[in-house]
């Protein structure tokens, strides 16, 4: 059984995209993690994403939470890594159609570079990396993968981002036609957020004692 986060933590999640918040939340809440947004403090300068790994941008982002907060911080960075683009859009998957992109930008741009790609070569892999950093300056990352294939055409009204476009292994529906249960048991940021249980239990549990 997996133990609780102790009575009293507090964890801020460094975010200002709701549908991440309202997934992450969701999954956190299943795990005995009790989450605050960013929306319950004061707006502060959100750094730009300027590393080239998942885990390096979704630790810059969780440091400078904790700096405006005060607070532990959880910050997630991920993204769709597509094998024929060798790995791309991987960090710039929100900014793959360009700076102020939409979900749809980006996946319309995506679908028509991948046009002529036949099914067996249209490989990728949901990729997410979760940061927790504390005030004293300890942090720790998990990480989760989603592996899978892109079909040729949108289906499905749940999810955001690629998730129109990407059947999971094992499955014949995208992750937009699954169940947020059916998703959150297999998705990348789902098995980010059940490894870090126990790294929140112990860490932000020395933070309140």
């Amino acid at each position: 059984m997996t133990p609780a986060v102790p009575a009293g933590a507090r964890v801020v999640l460094a975010t200002n995209n709701a549908k991440k918040l309202t997934e992450l939340r969701r999954v956190s809440e299943r795990e005995g993690i009790q989450v605050l947004g960013l929306a319950d403090f004061e707006r502060y300068p959100e750094p730009a994403e300027t590393e080239l790994s998942f885990e390096g941008n979704a630790l810059l982002k969780a440091r400078a939470c904790v700096a405006a907060t005060g607070l532990p911080a959880l910050a997630d960075d991920s993204g769709i890594a597509v094998d024929v683009l060798n790995g791309m859009p991987g960090v710039r998957s929100a900014r793959w159609a360009g700076p102020g992109a939409t979900d749809t930008d980006n996946l319309d741009l995506l679908l028509r570079q991948l046009a002529d790609v036949p099914a067996e070569r249209r490989g990728a892999q949901f990729v997410s990396a979760l940061a927790l950093v504390l005030p004293d300056g300890r942090s720790q990352v998990t990480h989760g993968l989603m592996p899978g294939r892109l079909a040729v055409s949108p289906a499905g009204e749940n999810g955001f981002g690629y998730d129109p476009i990407f059947v999971p292994d094992g499955e014949t529906r995208t992750t937009a036609e699954l169940s947020a249960a059916e998703k959150d048991a297999i998705s990348h940021r789902g098995q980010a957020i059940r490894a870090m249980v126990p790294h929140l239990v112990r860490l932000v549990g020395e933070e309140t004692r």
